[in-house]
């Protein structure tokens, strides 16, 4: 899943792709590089970032995504959003899928909306908000607590319809450094809920903060991380930088 972030404030290459020029160039690449999924976020979710309106959210995207959808109307575009008002306009012009950090909370019809559309839905576990969740983010058994967490919002959302669930532990999304190593490390038991696995860690502080170094110095620390993420259960990689993303894959595929 290659990552398109078309919000000025988004984590890492906020401000690179928020043209349609631009997101056009950056998603050819990452096609010709191998990506599955494009997934859009004009919403940023990076720590300290505050919730976006529908509206705000709507006249970021939709520019964006009616001219890629138009380059490209072969391609799987998921949406990066938590407001339902938004995944409808989006599905309703060709996107595929919805990656809703929030899974579902703070919009009483995102449910509704996905069941509708009967699209792919990837339930995201934050603890907080992403304005306030690395201030003291705290946990008995962070493993566990993530898995029943993400038990009741599987349950939740197959009441209401959604057959196609993708589960994404949240990585750096209320987690200290050590939190994120002790998930990644226990992510195989996150199979057992019999939903794909999504791993978002690429570039992230877990990385940069182990290694000393900065986002921009930390690709091949997110390579290492994806081929031990694979190895433990995931299914789909969320990353920045495709072609080393599906180097891995590939790696890891041929050694199974």
């Amino acid at each position: 899943m290659g990552i398109l972030n078309i919000n000025e404030d988004s984590f890492f290459d906020g401000g690179k792709y928020n043209s349609i020029d631009k997101a056009l160039l950056q998603t050819e690449r990452m096609l010709t590089d191998g990506a599955f999924f494009i997934d859009i976020g004009a919403a940023s979710s990076k720590p300290g970032s505050p919730l976006i309106k529908p509206e705000e959210e709507l006249n970021i995207l939709l520019p964006i995504l009616q001219a890629l959808i138009n380059q490209f109307p072969e391609t799987y575009f998921s949406i990066d959003t938590y407001n339902s008002k938004v995944a409808k306009e989006a599905l309703n012009m060709g996107a595929s899928m919805i990656n809703d950090i929030y899974a579902g909370r703070i919009d009483s019809e995102m449910f509704k909306t996905i069941a509708d559309f009967r699209v792919p839905y990837v339930l995201m576990h934050m603890q907080g908000t992403p304005k306030s969740m690395q201030e003291q983010p705290q946990y008995n058994n962070i493993t566990k607590e993530i898995k029943f967490d993400l038990i009741r919002q599987i349950q939740n959302a197959t009441a209401q319809g959604i057959r196609d669930l993708i589960v994404d532990p949240g990585f750096g999304f209320g987690k200290t450094v050590a939190h994120n190593y002790q998930l990644l490390r226990e992510l195989y038991s996150l199979t057992d809920l019999n939903c794909p696995i999504l791993v978002g860690v690429s570039r992230k502080s877990m990385i940069h903060k182990v290694l000393n170094t900065s986002p921009e110095m930390a690709l091949n620390g997110t390579t290492a991380l994806h081929a031990w993420s694979l190895e433990r259960g995931a299914s789909i990689l969320r990353v920045h930088d495709v072609k080393e993303a599906k180097e891995c894959i590939d790696l890891w595929t041929a050694l199974q």
